[in-house]
């Protein structure tokens, strides 16, 4: 058995994944970083398979991933040969990389959105892909509403819709063709938290986890705050950011696609808490020395008993990409195993814990301890109650 996997974006994010999987299959590297390394699934991580790659990078587009990560990785380890078994192949722009320093290219720039997604899907095809992982750099996009309403858009051009839109409307399209599949949104974009797109993945029996992996300081400032919750310590303000110096950091210092991960980073205070802290959650700035270990920092302050004021600081440098890319080791499998179970839209409690922004619309962010027991009963199989996460309870579609 075996999950083949198709990659968005090949930066950082896909080399590490990609990477680290072949060290991992030869005994170089254990399989710390991922969470669920020892779960019993019915897929483990030597099962992955990445057959082919995307990016609008024209230094990128008609290489291989071992040609990239040389480019990109300088660990001092040899990179796995394996990887140039892997095409970098042209992707969706969609003026992506708008406003950085990068010349792009894309489909959309050579055909319309509608033969641009039939080339995607025909190559998805040949190479039997199982799950679409997207970690292209982040982007602006706003939810759609309705199925109908994303598929006009897209055989209207695309012109209001993100490269992201673009290749989740080519993974249910695939599914209808070709058999269900599934897509793991790993950046910002609204797609597990958008009614169109859950709509359109039920009718066409395909499967989206999302919105944007949790790594680095969310989960952490997340469980922070489940235990002031728990114990009744009033917060009075919390202040938690970011700076980088990788593409994604790069990105962010456009207005526009900076909202979108502040979105995704500070929904969790008033959904923990019950009320909405005072905070300041936000990645807020590129210092390429920094390069893709990131610089964190927080500063919790809360009321304990007796009107006693306590303060928490966090001082931290975390290597970006490798984290996520471990949750991507667990999130590919996790895709297969819904696919096999025939839960489409997305899923509540694998969201809940390895995204910021958990899908569906309307579901808490919660914190990740209490979404790794939610995580642990689904996969076992259980019948999970999120009524408390929810006003209304969540029936997830077996047919």
């Amino acid at each position: 058995m075996s999950v083949r996997v198709a990659i968005l974006g090949q930066g950082l994010v896909a080399t590490h994944f990609e990477v680290g999987l072949e060290r991992f299959k030869a005994g170089e590297i254990g399989a710390h970083g991922v969470p669920l390394a020892d779960s019993i699934l019915p897929y483990k991580p030597e099962d992955i398979d990445v057959v082919v790659a995307y990016d609008v990078d024209e230094k990128k587009i008609g290489r291989n991933a071992y040609e990239v990560a040389r480019d990109l990785l300088d660990d001092g380890r040899e990179i796995p040969r394996t990887l140039k078994d892997i095409d970098v192949r042209m992707g969706i722009h969609m003026e992506t990389l708008k406003g950085t320093p990068f010349k792009a290219k894309g489909l959309d720039d050579e055909m319309n959105v509608e033969e641009a997604v039939d080339t995607l899907i025909d190559e998805w095809r040949s190479r039997r892909v199982d799950v679409v992982v997207n970690v292209i750099t982040t982007e602006h996009g706003e939810p759609l509403g309705t199925a109908e309403a994303f598929r006009e858009a897209v055989a209207g051009g695309g012109a209001n819709l993100s490269a992201s839109h673009i290749y989740a409307y080519a993974l249910a399209e695939y599914s209808t063709r070709h058999g269900s599949a599934a897509f793991v949104n790993a950046i910002p974009t609204p797609l597990a938290n958008d009614d169109g797109v859950l709509e359109l993945y039920g009718q066409n029996r395909a499967v989206v986890f999302g919105d944007d992996g949790a790594t680095g300081a969310t989960p952490l400032t997340a469980d922070l705050l489940e235990h002031m919750a728990e114990r009744n310590r009033k917060v009075g303000f919390i202040v938690q950011f970011n700076i980088g110096g990788n593409t994604d950091f790069l990105a962010l210092t456009l207005p526009e696609k900076n909202a979108m991960k502040e979105l995704t980073k500070s929904s969790i205070v008033d959904d923990i808490l019950g009320y909405d802290a005072p905070h300041y959650i936000k990645p807020t700035g590129y210092l390429k020395p920094l390069g893709d270990k990131k610089f964190v920092a927080m500063h919790m302050d809360y009321l304990s008993f007796n009107g006693a004021r306590d303060e928490l600081y966090v001082f931290a440098r975390i290597n970006d990409s490798p984290a996520l890319a471990g949750l991507l080791v667990d999130l590919v499998r996790l895709a297969k195993v819904a696919v096999i179970k025939g839960q489409w839209g997305t899923i509540y409690p694998v969201n809940a814990f390895y995204m910021k922004r958990p899908g569906p619309p309307g579901y808490r962010s919660i914190a990740k301890n209490v979404g790794y027991e939610l995580l642990k009963r689904w996969v076992s199989g259980d019948i999970v109650d999120l009524t408390e996460f929810h006003g209304t309870p969540f029936v997830e579609s077996s047919s």
